[in-house]
């Protein structure tokens, strides 16, 4: 769905949109498992700049709500994540702020963002928003003991025969004077 200034300036958009697994890209490391839900508004905010402009500003504020199936960090075994997020953003015509003196930016100011053309995908702005809800890494629990480095075996669900510790030959020389100057 495509949020248009120019539409949007006539009159607000009211929005409710489901999105079926797959319809919006996550990446390769997430998986959607239910629909992404999403309502919400947005208008034009006309908001002055300076003397004698007028800068007409997007503002979007809904919220959204999807099961996601992400990978453990530690065994990569799948976890599911459930997401649920309000949001309120502000999309400013790209380079309005162009040219101004370098200053400060104040918290307001950090939360924009902005676009180019006549408008913003809704899809773009969902998509932004449920990466932005995800941690940044999952477990699938507290405890859990992850991959053995050497042969890669689950260790949640069996033990290994490698030897528990393995020392890396980066470290012979190091070892080797310090053989030498013990003796």
């Amino acid at each position: 769905m495509f949020l248009d200034i120019k539409d949007l300036e006539i009159h607000p958009l009211d929005f409710a949109e489901n999105f079926p697994p797959g319809a919006i890209d996550l990446g390769g490391e997430i998986r959607q498992r239910s629909p992404l839900e999403s309502a919400g508004r947005a208008e034009v905010v006309e908001e002055q700049h300076g003397k004698h402009q007028v800068i007409k500003d997007l503002r979007v504020r809904g919220r959204l709500a999807a099961e996601l199936e992400l990978q453990c960090a530690r065994c990569l075994d799948p976890v599911l994540q459930n997401v649920n997020r309000d949001f309120e953003l502000l999309y400013r015509p790209l380079g309005v702020d162009a040219g101004r003196d370098e200053l400060s930016v104040t918290d307001a100011e950090a939360e924009i963002g902005y676009y180019q053309g006549d408008g913003v995908l809704l899809e773009d702005i969902l998509r932004e928003q449920v990466l932005l809800a995800l941690p940044v890494k999952i477990t699938c629990r507290p405890d859990c003991k992850g991959l053995c480095p050497q042969c890669g075996r689950n260790l949640n669900q069996e033990q290994c025969s490698c030897s528990a510790e393995r020392e890396d030959p980066r470290w012979e020389a190091l070892k080797d004077i310090r053989s030498r100057l013990e003796h």
